[in-house]
């Protein structure tokens, strides 16, 4: 894929789940894509499921606006439709483009951003999905008698809950509305969990 003319800098991620992969083929491809060796960031051993990416992360705090983040599939990048969605979703807000090479995805061009708009749809969908059966789970334990005054901490199934609707993209108000605890809590568990990424 020849790349488009942008104004930033060619960014180039890439995610090995196990030591059985090829790394080399992703490398070969953002060769192909004049993307430089030191504008790598490179995930050893992390499964499509796993939250933990810290290559990722560190991509996510440096690209700037005009960079284009190129990688040779789009699951390389996220852990399923709907995050990859997000995910695309926020790069393109900060003016951020994704190039996947053999998806065929461009979002520097017309038909990538068309691309885009299908993928956020999707994502859309997904978090409303999430929402729904987050809603109900909250209403079978009242149902059930568990309820009562705001938790001073928050358990496993609800740190779970908030880092799965925060990483769908649902807004940290939303989340502790649906939740019942407060804005400074979701914002403590979910960053938490990006630390435990960078450090792990």
């Amino acid at each position: 894929m020849k790349p488009s003319t942008t104004t930033g800098h060619l960014l180039g991620y890439i995610r090995v789940s196990t030591g059985k992969q090829d790394e080399q083929l992703q490398h070969d491809a953002l060769d192909q894509a004049s993307v430089l060796k030191r504008n790598r960031y490179v995930d050893h051993g992390i499964s499509g499921a796993k939250t933990e990416r810290p290559a990722l992360d560190a991509l996510l705090a440096d690209v700037a606006t005009g960079d284009v983040i190129t990688v040779y599939k789009l699951d390389r990048i996220g852990r399923s439709t709907a995050h990859v969605a997000s995910l695309l979703e926020e790069l393109t807000q900060r003016g951020v483009h994704i190039r996947s090479l053999s998806d065929g995805l461009d979002s520097t061009t017309p038909t990538g951003k068309a691309m885009l708009q299908m993928l956020a749809i999707f994502a859309e969908l997904e978090r409303s999905f999430i929402q729904e059966r987050t809603m109900a789970g909250l209403a079978a334990a009242r149902a059930q008698g568990r309820v009562g005054g705001r938790p001073k901490k928050v358990n496993d199934a609800k740190h779970r809950q908030a880092q799965t609707l925060r990483d769908a993209g649902e807004s940290v108000p939303d989340i502790a509305k649906t939740l019942g605890v407060s804005v400074a809590t979701v914002y403590r568990v979910t960053k938490s969990a990006r630390e435990q990424a960078r450090t792990s």
